[in-house]
């Protein structure tokens, strides 16, 4: 009986009752919510014959689908709605259901789910779901009409069951928005120790420079020796000056020495003194490096240029915490830091037998890696701004932005010379520009591709072709190869394997001025 009169389109009195009584007892058994929900779609789907159900949670102003019927996981996770957007997004905001005899007519229907494919004489009824005066969420059947459906009948038994609920379901959207309290909370206390970690002199986002931040975190407070390695033009000095600047010595001296910029014959006079006449124009004594920095951090730059009696007397300083100037017999003990940093290779020169083992051992306590700037490239803009505001105050300039065409050009740049080279051609461009922007023209001749040359030939629709890629990779390879050679062209021929002649007819057809490497 009850079959025959469903077919029929219309729902029974004692089945309307007898779905009430079902989802009553679910209720009353204290059935956790989310079986809770589950179960109640598919009451409706067995005894009113719905075709899909979903029932959506708020959180804040999004509707997400909590429990559903007859959708898949992927059209389940395309269910998201805006308060107010869609006939769902209305039913929330407004806290009115709505009946849609026919969604195959409502333009305001927006199948976000994607589970209606043209289908004909389905209706849709929505009710919200209102707790003490709030609307929480919603409910809403797809069901199949004929001439005898009475929708309002099943617009009512919704509103009924949406109200039988409304204090579980509530319990479910407390879940909801603890859980969500929880996330942001856990993304704000994430973004307080990155920022707690992140040194204020460096900046960067990335993951390979969070992960710098966590080393430079950790290791600030020890005693441990640091090497930094990576490429020139990293940044290796601001991470020396920065886990100085955590430590307990962050009031003592930081002294630096670049064991590259001085001959070998000067180096042991700076790092550790000289005695009065100790050499030829030794007209006083003077004190070292290593002395001035006691009590405080001695940072070495580019270690892996020191030669190998240099090694030995480094060695010799790091285990002992004691050294002789040049031309004395005392002894001179410090409390002295040892922070060093290399853009070399040492593993490769320890098997070349260009640099002691046990020195890198002394030294490799802590290792922490810079990633370059073609690593995360992410970095790149919020650099290029630092250096903008910098050098517009340097300069007494007022640019205010960078073009697109710049910020791409910077942005698919390889930068060879990192940081560094970023900051290069930042001041270059705020020099070079006329106006408040900064364009791709402003830009240093080595980041002109073949495009801003006129070399390139642009198709409409997918950008460069296969020519006009490999003459800006071509041109790349002979700037880099000017740049190395100090503008000499035959140099860099040599260097790249090519002959003269093929290099100067490259350097004429890409545009290349190699004066402007010298």
């Amino acid at each position: 009986m009850e079959k025959t009169l469903y077919m029929s389109g219309k729902m029974s009195l004692h089945v309307e009752v007898a779905v009430l009584n079902k989802i009553s007892h679910l209720v009353a058994r204290r059935t956790p919510v989310s079986e809770m929900l589950a179960e109640v779609l598919k009451i409706l789907h067995l005894e009113m014959g719905l075709i899909r159900g979903t029932l959506t949670l708020r959180e804040g102003d999004l509707l997400v689908v909590e429990a559903s019927e007859g959708l898949s996981p992927a059209e389940i996770g395309r269910g998201h709605y805006r308060v107010g957007e869609g006939i769902t997004g209305l039913v929330a905001e407004e806290g009115k259901g709505r009946i849609i005899p026919d969604i195959s007519k409502e333009k305001a229907f927006l199948n976000r789910t994607k589970a209606r494919s043209g289908e004909k004489n389905i209706a849709f009824i929505c009710v919200p779901i209102v707790y003490r005066g709030d609307v929480i969420g919603t409910l809403s059947i797809d069901r199949k009409v004929d001439a005898r459906t009475d929708l309002k009948a099943d617009f009512h038994l919704l509103e009924t069951i949406s109200n039988i609920m409304a204090d579980a379901i509530f319990v479910a959207y407390s879940e909801h928005e603890e859980k969500e309290k929880l996330i942001n909370e856990s993304k704000r206390l994430r973004l307080e120790l990155e920022n707690k970690l992140r040194p204020s002199e460096i900046i960067g986002n990335s993951s390979g420079m969070k992960k710098v931040y966590s080393m430079i975190s950790k290791v600030a407070s020890s005693k441990a020796t640091v090497l930094i390695r990576g490429e020139s033009g990293t940044g290796k000095e601001l991470v020396a000056k920065a886990i100085q600047k955590g430590s307990q010595r962050a009031s003592a001296p930081f002294i630096t020495l670049n064991c590259a910029a001085l001959p070998e014959g000067l180096i042991e006079s700076e790092l550790f003194g000289h005695e009065k006449g100790s050499f030829t124009g030794a007209i006083n004594r003077k004190m070292g490096l290593a002395e001035m920095a006691d009590n405080g951090t001695l940072f070495l730059d580019e270690i892996g240029d020191l030669s190998l009696p240099m090694q030995l007397k480094l060695l010799r300083f790091i285990q002992e915490h004691s050294f002789y100037r040049v031309g004395g017999n005392s002894e001179i003990k410090v409390d002295v830091r040892i922070i060093a940093a290399t853009s070399r290779n040492l593993e490769e020169m320890i098997e070349a037998g260009s640099f002691r083992e046990d020195l890198y051992y002394r030294l490799n306590v802590f290792p922490i890696y810079m990633p370059a700037l073609r690593n995360r490239r992410c970095d790149i803009m919020p650099l290029a701004e630092y250096f903008l505001a910098k050098y517009n105050k340097v300069h007494g300039k007022s640019i205010v932005r960078i073009s697109t065409p710049a910020i791409n050009m910077m942005a698919t740049y390889y930068w060879p010379g990192n940081v560094r080279e970023l900051e290069n051609c930042i001041e270059y461009a705020v020099i070079d520009s006329s106006d408040n922007v900064i364009s791709g023209y402003n830009l240093p001749p080595s980041l002109q591709t073949a495009e801003n040359t006129n070399t390139a030939r642009v198709l409409p629709e997918t950008g460069a072709d296969y020519q006009s890629l490999v003459s800006s990779f071509e041109k790349e390879l002979i700037v880099e190869a000017l740049k190395l050679k100090k503008g000499n062209a035959t140099a860099a021929a040599k260097h790249l394997g090519i002959t003269q002649r093929i290099i100067l007819y490259k350097i004429k057809k890409l545009g290349i001025v190699p004066d402007l490497y010298k």
